[in-house]
């Protein structure tokens, strides 16, 4: 009886050894096929432009094509349930972005639950929004636009790409800390939220920097403030929201993320090649020059930030009475 259970517990004890021997050579032969970034939205937006500009990076660095899979609709969310259901074996990423934080609140059934069906790999960059208006609109500074706001209840058009997105969620956390009422009007995407901003259909939009800083730069819209905590050296001239409402901070952090049980050693490969993207003076350079500012780091340290933002968004939304469309 002994004898025969011994034998068992050697059999047992082979089978772990080659078991993790296998996700050893799995780890070292990885990545050895094209690997896909799936984002939740079209081409051209900032979570397309984030994630075409690391896919390059990680092509070169890890010697096999990363490529972009856009595959939008419902806020994301068919995008995430689509990585929540691969294969977790390091061939299909996420680009991690504000919906995915905000859709946790926003939309009451979703088939997945975030935090625990998507594994942080690596962050990338924190990217602030502006708070903008158009050229025409009375208010140059913060305080001006509180008070003519507060003179005007509901008579300010506040735009957004949508509802639950960066920019709507930024507005609303300015009207809560502000005690403004300001009209939500949620468009289908930046491009034509901008052009009605622009030609004064709308009055306020708090846009992510990226999408907005040649119309800034040309004078078609004044920025009143960047919603990060300081200033921003894209915008050096431009005060944060925080520097009159203390405490706002509204920026939109950006990484990547991959189907729960993705093996731990491709998990840290993918993590420790981002980080030397991150580190490499040319590509630092390149998202200071978005507005952005990079996040080297752990997974661990971006499992935090997820959570972090799962639940102060969640509160927001919550507050707003928010429902998707």
């Amino acid at each position: 009886m002994k004898r025969t259970r011994r034998r068992f517990l050697r059999l047992a004890a082979g089978a772990a050894t080659l078991s993790s021997l296998s996700r050893i050579a799995e780890a070292q032969a990885y990545p050895s096929r094209t690997v896909r970034i799936v984002v939740g939205f079209p081409a051209g937006g900032v979570n397309d432009i984030i994630a075409r500009i690391i896919a390059q990076q990680l092509s070169e660095r890890l010697g096999q094509r990363f490529v972009v899979e856009n595959r939008p609709g419902a806020g994301s969310n068919i995008a995430t349930e689509a990585v929540v259901r691969s294969a977790p074996d390091g061939y299909t990423l996420m680009m991690v972005g504000p919906p995915q934080v905000i859709n946790a609140t926003l939309y009451d059934n979703l088939s997945f639950n975030f935090i625990r069906d998507i594994a942080a790999v690596a962050a990338v960059v924190r990217t602030p929004n502006v708070m903008e208006v158009t050229s025409s609109f009375p208010a140059t500074t913060v305080p001006e636009f509180i008070a003519y706001a507060k003179d005007n209840p509901g008579k300010i058009n506040m735009a957004s790409s949508g509802i639950g997105t960066s920019q709507h969620v930024a507005g609303e956390l300015f009207k809560m800390m502000t005690g403004t009422n300001l009209l939500h009007v949620p468009y289908r995407g930046i491009a034509p939220a901008l052009t009605d901003l622009i030609g004064g259909q709308v009055d306020v939009m708090f846009d992510p920097i990226l999408s907005s800083i040649e119309h800034i730069r040309s004078g078609r819209l004044r920025a009143l403030a960047v919603t990060s905590l300081t200033r921003t050296d894209v915008l050096p001239d431009v005060p944060a929201v925080s520097d009159f409402v203390p405490g706002y901070e509204a920026s939109s952090t950006y990484g990547i993320g991959a189907p729960r049980s993705t093996p731990a050693d491709i998990i840290d490969i993918l993590n420790a090649a981002t980080n030397a993207i991150l580190a490499d003076p040319p590509m630092r350079a390149r998202f200071t020059d978005m507005g952005g500012t990079v996040l080297a780091g752990g997974p661990a340290d971006f499992a935090k930030i997820i959570a972090e933002e799962t639940d102060k968004w969640g509160k927001v939304v919550k507050a707003s009475g928010a429902k998707p469309e």
